[in-house]
């Protein structure tokens, strides 16, 4: 399989903790959001995904998946080892809702097209910017952390002793939250789940730091 993935971007850095858990061969092909306007608009990849985003995961017979969440559940079902989701039907549902809160509600209000959008077309400064940023993430985390809580799980992840789609979604969301310098401190049960997270290496390995197209400069 192929991933197209983008070093920074949250949803390919879902794929790339799935994919590694499950230690499902693949190769990435990075495709760069920033450079020359942006390679996701170039012909060849518009072919591949025509709405202009990554990640895609591309499979041996040439067929393409696209949404994180898709191709996460998509691997799940073809790689049942290490499962991304409990195996009570209550449990799945509710593991799907915290993975969905992240990728659904807090992430798109932030992603790079929603902030150029900002600066660019509307305005926006750099402050303006930051504290939009600030208050969707600091909303969307002060819900995870009473959700969380409220759920009771006593074990180091999201769902109780081992990592499921819910924990996937989550740390990348944070490594955006410190790129962005948000507070995290009122968050403990969330840090100390990211903290357990990246003791693994498929986090690790998976971290946007980690990959071939990681850049030093801030982009």
């Amino acid at each position: 399989m192929k991933l197209y993935s983008y070093w920074r971007s949250s949803a390919s850095y879902r794929v790339r903790i799935g994919l590694n858990l499950k230690n499902a061969p693949h190769t990435v092909s990075p495709v760069h959001l920033v450079r020359d306007g942006g390679e996701q608009w170039d012909t060849a990849y518009t072919s591949i995904n025509p709405q202009h985003q990554v990640p895609a995961l591309e499979l041996d017979d040439g067929t393409v998946l696209i949404q994180s969440i898709a191709i996460l559940e998509y691997l799940d079902e073809v790689y049942p080892e290490n499962p991304l989701l409990p195996e009570d039907s209550v449990q799945r549902g509710k593991c799907r809702a915290l993975g969905q809160f992240v990728a659904c509600d807090i992430h798109p209000l932030n992603n790079l097209r929603v902030l150029n959008y900002l600066t660019g077309k509307l305005g926006a400064d750099e402050n303006a910017k930051t504290m939009w940023y600030h208050h969707w993430i600091r909303t969307g985390l002060t819900s995870m952390e009473a959700l969380l809580e409220q759920a009771g799980h006593g074990g180091a992840f999201c769902m109780g002793d081992e990592p499921t789609l819910a924990d996937i979604c989550l740390v990348p969301q944070l490594y955006n939250a410190r790129r962005f310098e948000l507070d995290l401190t009122p968050f403990p049960r969330i840090r100390r789940i990211e903290a357990e997270c990246l003791k693994m290496a498929a986090f690790a390995k998976a971290a946007p730091e980690a990959q071939e197209d990681a850049e030093l400069a801030v982009i």
